[in-house]
């Protein structure tokens, strides 16, 4: 616009020594234009080349932050590389029931990735599903492993597939080969677990010594890393069949605690089923309290998995710091929490990573509409398309609250149905979707109180992987109301996607949320969610309404708050490298038992 006079005065005088001379068609009045005319085409061509040039510089800066929020980071390599194996009852994609699945199948290849030697040791499910195709790359090896366990020889074969640096080995055994998932069917849990998993423990003891992968064995020097009571009797076999003869004396055992909530305590008459010599009886010996048994004359002797690798295992670590303090509690330990509080100095909390190629707003294959930190327009747009697709009024300015989770106990789900029968959750100007399964009960409830509130509630019972992407980008809060949490992923996931989540502060989930401070650093605000405590309905309405009010009335914190979560480091990257400097420690340190 500042070239706009000087350009209008030569058109002008260009006219006007144009009209003076004659010509032979006669009078050029009538093809002359105004200087009026001239100056609006002018204006017109320069505000629409202001305009392209603003659009291509948006559209350049647009590109830059996504190349930004794309980058990754190289991963250093390690000069002094560990042999690490991991067991596991469970490992993503071949099967799943929780986040065990998702660190056994993500956090190897981390490892991996840092130089380490890996191998992840899981049984092979067979169940007559679709899921049985999962394992249609994985072959036999050809090699098949005998251990005495349950009064008898019993075989397993040994199935192999090398995946992102990874060597996944899976147990086979006919224990694996049934309907249902891995620890039960519609009928309950199987009561053969304790073989089951116990096989599975031994067996992982001999894999290393037995199996040649890429031309030689793992060997007896490396770190086992097992995961929950379900593999937690490989640390007591290591101590007690192994290191007393020579073997794995140069090895170190590390428990990881994902939920403290299940021990695999059993009646004492199996002890003699675990091929455990006589006098480590004590190592797995548990006396439940008089109130938990089931008569008068009932001695509540057990044995308790859990508890043999507590006091046999190197280092203890759980899935969050916080978690960490809470299995030393009576609430937290179930029972346990002597054994864990004298454990105290070799207990280390680490946050779980998520996948971020497949937790990728700016990539995400299960909704079309992709945003980034600095182009956060399109996540209005997956809003909109949820709220069509579950059948609510699309508006924006409505918050549209999610809550993805099992329909149990843990979950704290009882505590949106109070604050929906008596706190007015649903009197406000907000939308709900729940989307999960569990208590029959529970899930009668979504669907007679979606019938009640047809314009603000909606219960999806089942699992959807695509749809729980679809309502992690598409909702404006996260509702996760766990009773305990030992670390928590959906906050994570929701984190990632400016999902801003709303949480009771325990464990993994205060761990990993930052309070809200609207007041912090000069006014500007600090946090990446909101929490509550303690556990009530009225303290998570307290916290959601705020939540609520920020999203309506303060834009500018609301942006502030979605920012800083987005920009939170969450890869497994960061996980590994901590998990790392604890097997060091670990193998620091002479043997514990």
């Amino acid at each position: 616009r500042d070239r706009l006079p000087s350009v209008k005065q030569k058109t002008v005088a260009a006219e006007e020594e144009l009209v003076s001379k004659p010509s032979p068609m006669g009078s050029m009045n009538s093809l002359r234009v105004s200087s009026d005319k001239v100056e609006e085409k002018l204006e017109e061509k320069i505000v629409t080349d202001v305009g392209s040039t603003t659009i291509m510089a948006e559209g350049s800066r647009s590109d830059e932050l996504r190349n930004q929020w794309m980058h990754k980071d190289p991963v250093p390599k390690t000069d002094d590389p560990l042999t690490i194996v991991l067991v596991s009852s469970e490992v993503a994609p071949w099967s799943k029931t929780g986040g065990l699945g998702d660190v056994a199948g993500a956090l190897p290849g981390a490892f991996a990735t840092r130089g380490h030697r890996t191998m992840v040791i899981a049984p092979r499910y067979l169940n007559g599903t679709k899921n049985d195709a999962l394992y249609e790359d994985v072959k036999f090896t050809g090699k098949s492993i005998t251990v005495w366990l349950a009064g008898s020889e019993v075989t397993v074969g040994l199935y192999h597939i090398f995946k992102d640096g990874v060597d996944f080995v899976f147990v086979d055994h006919p224990a694996y080969h049934r309907e249902g998932g891995p620890y039960g069917n519609a009928y309950g849990a199987f009561g053969d677990n304790l073989f089951r998993f116990s096989l599975l423990s031994l067996v992982a003891c001999e894999v290393p010594l037995q199996l040649e992968l890429g031309g030689y064995n793992y060997g007896d020097k490396c770190v086992f890393m097992a995961n929950d009571w379900h593999s937690s009797l490989l640390c007591v076999y290591i101590a007690s069949k192994y290191r007393p003869y020579g073997v794995y004396k140069d090895a170190r055992t590390v428990l990881c605690i994902h939920n403290m909530a299940h021990h695999g305590t059993e009646p004492a008459s199996l002890f003699s089923s675990l091929s455990l010599p006589d006098d480590w009886y004590g190592a797995v010996e548990w006396i439940f309290p008089e109130h938990m048994r089931a008569h008068e004359l009932d001695k509540g002797e057990a044995v308790n998995p859990l508890k043999g690798a507590l006091v046999t295992c190197d280092r203890i670590l759980t899935v969050s710091q916080g978690y960490a303090y809470e299995i030393t509690t009576a609430e937290g330990a179930f029972g346990l929490d002597g054994l864990t509080r004298g454990r105290q100095h070799v207990l280390n909390g680490i946050v779980n990573g998520v996948d971020i190629d497949e937790w990728n707003p700016a990539t995400d294959e299960h909704f079309p509409d992709h945003y980034w930190p600095g182009n956060m327009a399109p996540k209005a747009e997956c809003k909109r398309k949820l709220q069509i697709e579950l059948g609510l009024k699309p508006d924006p300015d409505v918050p549209l609250i999610g809550f993805i989770g099992r329909l149990d106990f843990q979950k704290g789900g009882d505590l949106i149905q109070d604050a929906v029968n008596s706190h007015g959750l649903l009197d406000q100007d907000i939308q709900v979707v729940m989307l999960g399964s569990g208590d029959p009960d529970f899930e009668d409830w979504m669907k007679m109180c979606e019938e009640l509130n047809e314009d603000k509630f909606r219960g999806w019972r089942g699992f959807s992987v695509p749809v729980a992407h679809r309502i992690i980008a598409g909702c404006d809060i996260i509702l996760m109301p766990s009773r305990f949490e030992p670390c928590g992923l959906n906050q994570l996931y929701a984190m990632r996607y400016g999902t801003v989540p709303v949480a009771h502060a325990t464990g993994g989930l205060k761990d990993t949320i930052e309070d809200f401070n609207p007041y912090a650093h000069e006014m500007s605000g600090a946090g990446t969610g909101l929490t509550f405590s303690p556990f009530s309905a009225e303290a998570m309405m307290g916290s959601l309404n705020q939540a609520v009010d920020v999203y309506m009335h303060h834009k500018d914190q609301w942006q502030g708050i979605q920012q800083r979560a987005m920009d939170q480091d969450f890869s497994w990257q960061r996980s590994a490298a901590q998990y790392e400097q604890v097997f060091r420690w670990s193998m620091m340190d002479r043997p514990y038992a």
